[in-house]
């Protein structure tokens, strides 16, 4: 008996040993895990970063277009190439898939909200990139702290609503060119009742510096060809014949505005350095002093119309001397036109160039003056389908010493209508003859979409635009037009038809 007490016990204390060995083997208990909590401060979608209370927003979009009877961006065929020149080679249309990847984040601090933003795009276009190519660009990306914008933002020149025009096409002449962000540093006041003000120093590379003409070289010709090397958007100011110089001075802007529920006001200021190169091929020639421009612009929205819920109706108007890209600009044409307008159609032609000002050896810049006027409506059918109307007039001149400028070096004598290569510029070179010398011109356009969007954040949409290249100079043309025969074109207005399909998923 006693022998079997000691066995059972025994066989407990053993079962308890090991049990407590097991017990020391298991793992800690997990902490509970930390979910991603909702962020309501700062409106929908907004999410705490795990482990700190700064809040994020990802977003982006994936947008497919396609252009008819036009180039990029939905622009017409004004500036060169295939299009531009009418020839039978030119493509009848053009594919174009985006992807755009948006962050956002807001955290509060006792100086107000810190934000950093930025917006990427991932691009691809038929013709431009390889079979899988494509290209990167980042629109935006900038911090704001107490009031304060660093980095690349919409200009504060352009009215609150810039970047929410109804339309497709960012090749549409409206004034400043607001398709991506511009560099800056700016001081934003708030005082009170939607009313505040906005001071800043913007980089005016590319977007704001249209270029400077020195008369003694040569400028790419109508019907010249395509640009060759980089274009704005790569890099600035590389189109033949821009005889711009460094970036000296920052450009100087300022606003005013009223951000009310019936809608809002806009008025702009800015001061724009022109700094132009060497008279000659280097630094003993000389050069003009620089030419200080500047332009204003004011706008107005409208959110309450009588013509039904969430229509609205936008306007500006601005003008510009010297400082041509303030007015007489839109969208994305500086990607792939520099200075020049030119359409040809058949024996007649159309052209002009927008420039910040021109100058000859020993002379002064004469600078240019530009303005535009803008109108856009949009109206709701219903929740799921809506039109919108626009136009815009957009004109330059450049003044009797610049029109003379101009038509020296236009005419046969001058010879400076050339290529777009600097390794033989003239060799196909141009001229003008029995003409008014007057280089003022202006285009004018309309256009409509009609958006459908089945279904949230899900849009169809298609679009229509008119454009008529005017001006003032008359007289013939004669060259060697890429793709055309030599001869004489008769300079006249041009008519261009060109639209746009597009499908844009958001998220």
């Amino acid at each position: 008996m006693t022998m079997m007490k000691q066995m059972i016990l025994g066989s407990a204390a053993a079962l308890l040993a090991a049990s407590t060995a097991q017990a020391a083997d298991l793992p800690v208990k997990a902490k509970a895990v930390e979910y991603v909590k909702i962020c309501s401060l700062y409106g929908a979608g907004f999410y705490y970063i795990p482990g700190t209370d700064t809040c994020i927003k990802i977003g982006g979009a994936i947008r497919l277009d396609t252009t008819f009877n036009g180039g990029p961006y939905d622009a017409p065929f004004w500036q060169g190439g295939a299009g531009g020149n009418n020839l039978w080679t030119k493509d009848y249309y053009l594919t174009r898939e985006r992807i755009n990847i948006t962050t956002d984040t807001r955290t509060a601090s006792e100086y107000g909200v810190v934000r950093t933003y930025a917006n990427m795009q991932l691009d691809f276009t038929q013709n431009r990139e390889s079979i899988a190519g494509g290209f990167t660009e980042v629109d935006f990306a900038f911090i704001q702290f107490a009031g304060f914008t660093f980095g690349k933002a919409v200009s504060n020149f352009d009215p609150q609503w810039a970047l929410t025009k109804p339309w497709i096409s960012s090749g549409f002449l409206a004034g400043s060119s607001n398709t991506t962000g511009i560099p800056q540093i700016a001081y934003t006041a708030e005082f009170g009742n939607g009313f505040s003000g906005t001071i800043a120093l913007e980089n005016a590379s590319p977007y704001r510096n249209a270029g400077l003409y020195n008369t003694a070289t040569f400028i790419v010709a109508p019907g010249a060809g395509s640009f060759t090397g980089a274009f704005y958007g790569t890099n600035s100011n590389t189109f033949f014949g821009n005889a711009t110089g460094g970036n000296h001075i920052p450009d100087v802007v300022g606003n005013l505005r009223l951000d009310q529920k019936w809608g809002s006001l806009h008025f702009a200021a800015a001061m724009h350095t022109s700094t132009a190169g060497f008279y000659g091929a280097n630094e003993s020639t000389g050069h003009p002093d620089d030419a200080y421009g500047f332009a204003v612009s004011g706008a107005v929205e409208f959110k309450v119309l009588p013509t039904g819920a969430n229509d609205s109706l936008k306007i500006e108007a601005s003008y510009a001397k010297g400082a041509a890209r303030y007015a007489f600009t839109g969208g994305s044409l500086e990607t792939s036109g520099g200075g020049r307008f030119a359409k040809f159609d058949g024996n007649t032609v159309g052209f002009g160039y927008v420039l910040d000002g021109v100058y000859s050896p020993g002379s002064s810049i004469q600078q240019s003056d530009a303005w535009e006027v803008s109108a856009f409506y949009e109206h709701y059918w219903n929740t799921a389908w809506r039109t919108s109307v626009f136009g815009n007039y957009s004109h330059i001149s450049y003044g009797d010493a610049g029109n003379a400028m101009l038509a020296a070096a236009f005419s046969p004598a001058g010879g400076r209508l050339g290529t777009s290569s600097s390794s033989n510029p003239g060799s196909t070179a141009g001229s003008i003859t029995g003409t008014t010398n007057n280089f003022d011109f202006g285009i004018a356009q309309v256009g409509t979409r009609t958006a459908w969007t089945p279904v949230k954040n899900l849009t169809l949409s298609a679009e229509f635009t008119y454009s008529r290249l005017d001006q003032n100079l008359g007289g013939t043309y004669t060259a060697t037009v890429t793709g055309k025969p030599n001869q004489a074109y008769q300079i006249r207005d041009q008519n261009l038809y060109n639209g746009s399909v597009q499908i844009l998923r958001s998220f």
